[in-house]
């Protein structure tokens, strides 16, 4: 649903010059096209909610510790930004049919009808309920992460995404962002992942992903062992008798010690 709205939103006639009037007149001609791009970016986000809701339950359980403020937050942004969203593309348009149908449409009309009324009370409500959402977005995604439930390159990618959605509103890189993390987390869910589930899901339990310097200290093991000579037959390499104090080694025959013993008599 977000792939869709915007593909809706390119689709249709543009406004060539960022001017107000022009965008209202513009908005006008596209008017069904809003609507539907509207519709189908609220539905998005309450699916993007309902997989982060299902995150959250899933971290819950392997960490009991986490707030539930998170999943509050969560909630309330979801809704705040579906709706005021899809109320927002309805009103806009019924504004933007009203200006080019009754008056001048000059600037000072324009502006009057976007900065009076409830469309700004619905553009700031929207911006509100996407602060939250994206604030939930980045808890969730990095719990998950340190839980073991998402990946790293997952975890890091739901946190870009947030930011993104929280930085550029609307915008096509962001829900290009928010696409990407929702694929490659449904291939996650799915079973699907090419490096087979993280264990945090067949166990239960939090399996945090190992640092930088356990995974350093992991690689030096193992070409540890690696330069240990091989095993032959499944025997033991053989080992090097350690010397003795007087530096003769311990499988030294009793003939030998006879012979020094003789030489130091004469």
């Amino acid at each position: 649903m977000l792939f869709a709205s915007m593909i809706l939103q390119t689709a249709g006639p543009q406004a060539k010059v960022s001017e107000l009037t022009v965008q209202l007149l513009v908005t006008n001609k596209r008017g069904g096209l809003e609507i539907l791009s509207a519709v189908a970016d609220g539905l998005g986000l309450l699916g993007l909610a309902a997989t982060l809701a299902f995150l959250y339950t899933a971290v819950k359980a392997r960490k009991p510790e986490l707030s539930p403020v998170t999943r509050i937050v969560l909630l309330v942004g979801a809704i705040l930004a579906a709706v005021g969203g899809i109320a927002y593309g309805i009103v806009i348009t019924s504004k933007a049919h009203q200006f080019a149908t009754q008056g001048l449409q000059t600037y000072p009309e324009a502006n009057n009808l976007l900065r009076t009324g409830p469309v700004a009370v619905l553009q700031y409500g929207g911006l509100v309920g996407s602060l939250l959402l994206a604030v939930s977005f980045v808890l969730i995604a990095l719990n998950a992460m340190r839980v073991g439930l998402l990946t790293k390159l997952g975890g890091y990618i739901g946190i870009a995404a947030a930011a993104a959605s929280l930085l550029l509103v609307g915008s096509a890189p962001a829900l290009l962002i928010e696409v990407f993390w929702l694929l490659s987390t449904a291939f996650l869910l799915a079973g699907r992942w090419p490096n087979g589930d993280p264990p945090a899901w067949r166990t239960g339990q939090a399996v945090p992903w190992p640092s930088s310097a356990e995974i350093r200290e992991q690689r030096l093991a193992a070409r540890g062992q690696g330069r240990q000579a091989p095993k032959r037959d499944g025997r033991r390499p053989a080992q090097v008798p350690a010397a003795t104090d007087n530096g003769s080694s311990p499988t030294s025959t009793r003939s030998t010690a006879a012979k020094r013993k003789r030489k130091r008599r004469k």
